[in-house]
């Protein structure tokens, strides 16, 4: 049987206060419920004070005294000098921590003292010396300090290579034996020195064996292997036997037996020689610090004291005693960098040395390697010799298009003096300039060298006809100079170049390039589009799919740089132009994700637009963005949030429900922020109109779900707004909260659900909060009914009556869950409708109270109450009570006895 919530009329007298109350608005009241329901309990709001509440509500403020106590202090433990015996006579050292024993969580990720704690030890010596050893020792082993920051790290090639270049033949490796011979206590140095010289020589004499028919895998194990007998032979200090393994593993750089593993042999094998030499390196470094001092990035060999450069000549001493010429050859390498310790020419006297000692290597593949082991360990001054050398297009040319964009783009100046220099006829100046323009588009040179590079390279560009070429030298242009007239002259070059023949057909990745660097210089969007050649440019992009893209990309530069609102004609047209392309290739095939970000796109354009007080210019535009951007609708749904002349129109063309509800409702609260009370009535009754439409089912990103949780979310901010809504004077006392009540009765809910009686559940709360004197919200200069009603004793009726048939429509919903397998929702409900009662009603009435109690002992009855809760509460109201105008909680926390689970 369907509940009436409309209204009849009641007996006229007595007047309410408030400036637009008539008697009008009382000329109805609930009709009674059906024949044979008893509603003998009304809510009887208390009355609230939500100033002192929220006052009470807040949490109590402490004043910070940590006193010496620092909360960034790193964590130290300190180890105690004293021993305790314990039973078996054993010791064993006590700890103390001077703030607490558990580890500092982020040491371990950031392999060292975090950000906090090397702020906080500032003020400690002690901690700051050992802070600036381990940042020196992470500075040191960064294999890119001596060439910069843009040069590409071996670690980012490594993985690659050991990746592609693997086999599946057999592999054979020599192993050594490197047990180190006893000596006495009391050997005399003497002694000492002869017994290393005899290891070193072990390697010489047999000591060796050959290792066979090894897999992939097995070869890189044992190569693994020896590398941690490296460093376990370092940490012993056993420096001879960790020279040796150096020595043999350099040796294995040799074999070209299995040519496809070279390369990931050379890396595996590299590896182990890069460790000896940082570790050589931090040797000799430890010698040169202080106990508090330790050496500049930039240190001379004057720093390093007698005892580190001794130490540094022993190392070469060692290493120029190796008698075959490929491990002398990687293990000095290695530990080139040491000659900071000895010269400043140190390095660039060695080079030369070392690049002839690869002529003596007679397998060019081996050979070749050894070039490239050179090349990873001091690059600048190979490129210095480079300069020098006669007719090396084509080793300029694969050092360009081998090596990072950066490293490149910041040498390029050194890079167009090498070119000029070269022979024509050996290798076409062209094609170099093509090699560094391609560098040039993906990094950036000095800004002080663009103008130069320009110039330079504008002689070439102007000769060529092949467009793939051109391109690559119009990257030039792009970076150096970016004022409006040289920008146009260069883009009316590319189109000059690419139009013949269709050409920019075959060059859209390239073109695309352009764009974005010219994006990425020119984000001034009123000198940009002022550029002749710039929408011509764009209009050489046919294929549509690429053409969108470059929309996109300009859209998201726009949006990213634009701080102000914009209403230059030249920037409203080309964005409008832009956004239409990306508008018009939206079709039935056109993914969800790309439609929502096409639709973003549109939309941060359309917010960056603003007229100020010319509203019908504003009106204009909104007006044909609609007409131009009808298919997607996100913007449609922007538009109606920008403009109240688009809701009544286009909200009924929205194809998702929600969306309508949602934007009924919006629309509403921003016309009642404005004053337009019709309009709001409008809208309100427009959202109450289309709920009976929400079907039971919704498609959410691309699943179907339930409406209902979307429904009750939407019902509850309804009714939030409601509260503040003054009523119509010809329609009646709350006629549309009447009016949502009468579609919520009508609404066919699950047959499993109880989003209709947690509904009706929050009216409660409405209506315990409209019958308080003054209101917790109100809207600035819109009278709500606190201030109409000013308490009138019928109005007040009218909501208690209200009130009595939607706990009739609870109390009959929990009476429906008795059956056994719905106990446990009834037990939910029946809690969740005494908590309501308990924060809104005044249960000094006598119903009311004795109601309470009733749900509460209903909730436990069959067991399946939560007791840690029902404690909870339980401790709640005895907490409230001792606040007086509660006091009256104490006599309800009598009535509600806790039962146990059984």
């Amino acid at each position: 049987m369907l509940l009436a919530w409309k209204v009849s009329k009641v007996e006229s007298g007595g007047n309410c206060s408030g400036a637009r109350v008539c008697m009008k608005r009382l000329k109805a009241t609930v009709k009674t419920a059906p024949a044979g329901r008893c509603v003998t309990c009304s809510m009887h709001a208390r009355s609230r004070n939500y100033v002192s509440e929220s006052e009470v509500c807040k949490l109590e403020s402490l004043p910070l005294d940590f006193g010496d106590y620092h909360p960034l202090k790193p964590i130290t433990v300190t180890e105690s000098k004293t021993k305790k015996m314990n039973r078996k006579g054993s010791t064993s050292s006590t700890s103390s921590s001077s703030s607490s024993s558990v580890l500092d969580p982020l040491s371990s990720v950031l392999d060292g003292t975090d950000p906090l704690s090397l702020f906080a030890a500032a003020a400690d010596p002690v901690t700051t010396t050992a802070t600036m050893d381990s940042t020196r020792k992470k500075r040191d082993k960064d294999d890119s300090s001596a060439v910069g920051s843009d040069f590409e790290p071996w670690s980012s090639k490594r993985g690659e290579i050991l990746a592609r270049y693997t086999t599946t033949e057999k592999l054979s490796i020599v192993s050594g034996s490197f047990s180190r011979k006893a000596t006495t206590t009391g050997s005399a140095v003497s002694e000492k020195v002869r017994t290393r010289l005899e290891e070193l020589d072990d390697l010489e004499e047999g000591s060796q064996k050959e290792l066979l028919n090894l897999t992939q895998q097995d070869y890189m194990n044992r190569i693994e292997e020896l590398n941690q007998s490296l460093k376990d032979a370092w940490s012993s200090d056993q420096k001879v036997k960790a020279l040796k393994i150096v020595i043999q593993c350099s040796k294995l750089l040799s074999d070209t037996t299995v040519i496809q593993f070279y390369p990931s042999k050379f890396v595996l094998i590299t590896d182990i020689l890069d460790t000896f030499g940082k570790l050589v390196y931090e040797r000799i470094l430890s010698m040169c610090v202080d106990s508090r001092v330790s050496l500049p990035d930039n240190f001379s060999p004057e720093s390093a004291n007698d005892t580190a450069k001794e130490t540094c000549l022993n190392w070469f001493f060692k290493i120029a005693s190796i008698r075959e010429l490929i491990p002398r050859f990687y293990v000095e390498a290695a530990i080139l960098k040491c000659n900071k310790f000895l010269s400043k020419m140190g390095i660039s006297e060695c080079l030369p040395r070392l690049t002839s000692m690869i002529r003596g290597i007679g397998d060019p593949l081996v050979a070749v390697y050894a070039r490239a082991y050179l090349c990873r360990v001091l690059l600048t001054e190979m490129m210095e010799r480079c300069k020098n050398l006669g007719n090396n297009a084509l080793l300029l040319n694969s050092v360009m298009s081998a090596f990072k964009a950066e490293f490149i783009a910041a040498r390029s100046m050194d890079f167009i003096g090498m070119i000029k220099e070269c022979d024509e006829s050996g290798f076409p100046k062209h094609l170099l300039f093509r090699s560094l323009g391609l560098n040039l588009a993906l990094a950036d040179p000095p800004e002080n060298d663009r103008l130069q590079i320009l110039n330079e390279a504008w002689k070439v560009i102007t000769k060529l006809k092949n467009p793939q070429v051109s391109y690559c030298l119009f990257c030039f242009a792009i970076h150096s100079v970016f004022n409006k007239r040289e920008v146009n002259t260069v883009l009316a070059d590319v189109i000059k170049h690419m139009t013949p023949d269709r050409a920019f057909e075959d060059a859209y990745p390239q073109l695309q390039s352009i764009i974005q660097k010219v994006i990425t210089y020119i984000y001034d969007f009123s000198l940009l589009f002022s550029v002749e050649k710039f929408l011509p440019f764009l209009d050489m992009f046919q294929k549509e799919s690429v053409r969108v893209e470059v929309c996109k990309c300009i859209m998201e530069s726009f949006i990213k740089h634009q701080q102000e609102s914009t209403k230059d004609p030249v920037i409203l047209n080309a964005l409008l132009h832009i956004c239409k392309t990306m508008h018009d290739s939206v079709n039935a095939l056109t993914l969800e994700d790309e439609k929502r970000m096409l639709a973003a796109l549109i939309n941060g354009f359309i917010k960056m637009v603003s007229f100020g007080r010319d509203f019908e210019q504003q009106l204009s535009f909104y007006v044909e963005a609609r007409s131009m951007f009808c298919n997607l609708e996100p913007v449609l749904v922007q538009l109606i949030h920008a403009c109240v002349a688009f809701c009544f129109i286009t909200i009924p063309s929205l194809s998702g429900i929600f969306a309508r509800l949602n934007l009924y409702l919006h629309s509403g609260q921003v016309a009642l922020a404005n004053q337009c009370l019709s309009q709001a009535d409008a809208f309100f009754k427009a959202a109450v109109s289309l709920v009976p439409e929400v079907p039971k089912m919704i498609n959410v990103d691309g699943k179907m779900r339930p409406s209902d949780a979307f429904l009750l979310e939407f019902l509850c901010n309804f009714f939030s707004t409601l509260l503040v809504v003054p009523d119509h004077p010809e329609q009646g006392v709350l006629f549309l909260v009447r009016g949502l009540l009468n579609v919520i009765q009508d609404y066919t809910w699950e047959d499993n659900s109880d989003d209709k009686v947690r509904i009706y559940t929050n009216v409660l709360h409405l209506l315990s909060a409209m019958t308080q004197e003054v209101y917790i919200y109100h809207v600035d200069k819109v009278d709500s009914n606190d201030t109409l009603y000013g308490g009138d004793s019928k109005f007040l009726a009218e909501i208690n009556k209200l009130c009595e048939t939607v706990i009739a429509q609870i109390l009959d919903h929990l009476k429906t869950l008795g059956k056994e397998e719905t106990l446990k929702r009834q037990s939910q409900l029946a809690l969740y409708f005494f908590n309501t009662i308990l924060a809104h009603g005044d249960l000094r009435n006598n119903k009311l109270n004795q109601l309470s109690v009733n749900l509460w002992n209903l909730a436990q009855k069959h067991g399946f109450a939560d007791t840690s809760t029902m404690v909870t509460t339980l401790e709640y109201i005895k907490k409230r009570s001792k606040q007086p105008e509660l006091s009256h909680f104490a006599d309800l926390a009598l009535r509600l006895p806790l039962q146990s689970r059984t």
